[in-house]
């Protein structure tokens, strides 16, 4: 079963400012103070930006416990983070994890965070952490193209928002970087640069993110007439990466640059390289997704589309908020290019080939 922590705000010691208080300061009733600081449809986003800027300024925090007799919520974000997921322990998980915790605090809202060990039970997890009233909704980070934690909640019309979007977008609203549109762009840097033997290595099937990032590539490369020099999919580790370079540069008419799903993959390209005594930069060419920390320390740098986590999860625990407060989840759909950080791990294919 799940472990999970309460990640929340700061109370100071000192006599707590009361809504009463932030009413008189404004001269609006407290109904209307309290029913703008909930979001409530019937108040103006202008009255209700002013609340939430006196509220702040004069340092009013709601009694969490009050708040939920009020409005039956606990004001509690959730995410459950599967272990057994490949990219459940990497680096960027602090930066996202500060950017929903961030967005939540803004709001005077906290961030709940369980774990769990398998499919099943995450979908436990989450009916538990709803019944017990220690979360209102969940962020799903890494959707699948058939997702059954949307399934579930949806079913249970218990609201949500993705991290990516999914197959069913049926109720779904979402935060998503355009992984397609990078693939895409990654394919006209190198034919630019003159490559014309372009390879793909993709990441999980089952998630989402891989059946755009493909369709970005194939359309980039029939969009310039060119055939794709091999597409393995499957590598979302630096092992299945490694091996997945070696059965492109197997070919008889080998790739001279390779774009790469995921970053840990690519960053396997580098070994089978070496094997072969290919230099990467010189003799093949890479460019990955993601941006993560490993790539920019590689030698030599990779070159990459990364993602800003941290606003990503800072936008994602928005969305939520507003999706609890009853809004549509098709108003509430949000998606962002990924920004290239160019290394040194593309370049011109070698002289001998060029043509």
């Amino acid at each position: 079963m799940g472990a999970e922590t309460g990640i929340g705000l700061r109370e100071t010691t000192r006599t707590r400012v009361t809504i009463a208080d932030v009413s008189d300061a404004l001269g609006l009733t407290k109904s209307t103070v309290s029913r703008a600081l909930n979001g409530y449809p019937d108040i103006s986003e202008s009255t209700r930006a002013r609340v939430r800027a006196m509220a702040e300024r004069m340092g009013y925090r709601p009694l969490s416990h009050a708040q939920a007799i009020k409005t039956g919520r606990a004001r509690s974000l959730g995410l459950v983070i599967q272990m057994a997921d490949h990219d459940a322990h990497r680096p960027f998980l602090a930066e996202f994890l500060a950017g929903i915790s961030r967005g939540a605090s803004a709001e005077g809202w906290t961030l709940t965070v369980a774990t769990s060990t398998s499919e099943a039970d995450t979908l436990e997890v989450m009916q538990n952490l709803t019944a017990d009233r220690k979360a209102d909704g969940f962020i799903l980070p890494r959707t699948e193209v058939r997702d059954a934690r949307v399934a579930m909640l949806r079913d249970r019309h218990i609201p949500f928002v993705l991290f990516g979007r999914t197959a069913d977008a049926e109720g779904c609203a979402w935060y998503d970087i355009l992984g397609e549109e990078a693939m895409a762009r990654a394919v006209d840097r190198l034919h630019g640069q003159g490559h014309r033997r372009i390879g793909f290595v993709n990441g999980g099937r089952r998630y989402f993110y891989s059946l755009k990032r493909r369709e970005g590539f194939e359309g980039a490369m029939t969009r310039l007439g060119l055939t794709p020099a091999g597409v393995v999919e499957d590598a979302v580790t630096a092992e299945a990466g490694a091996e997945a370079t070696r059965t492109l540069l197997a070919r008889k008419d080998p790739p001279t640059a390779l774009v790469f799903a995921v970053e840990a993959a690519a960053i396997g390209a580098y070994r089978a390289a070496a094997e072969r005594g290919l230099t990467i930069g010189r003799d093949l060419s890479v460019i990955s997704y993601d941006g993560l920390s490993e790539g920019a320390k590689t030698d030599p740098p990779l070159t990459t589309f990364e993602v800003d986590f941290d606003t990503a999860g800072a936008r994602l625990s928005h969305l939520l908020i507003r999706r609890i407060r009853g809004e549509a989840p098709e108003d509430l759909r949000e998606t962002v290019p990924a920004r290239l950080r160019e290394g040194a791990s593309d370049g011109p294919p070698p002289l001998a080939i060029q043509r």
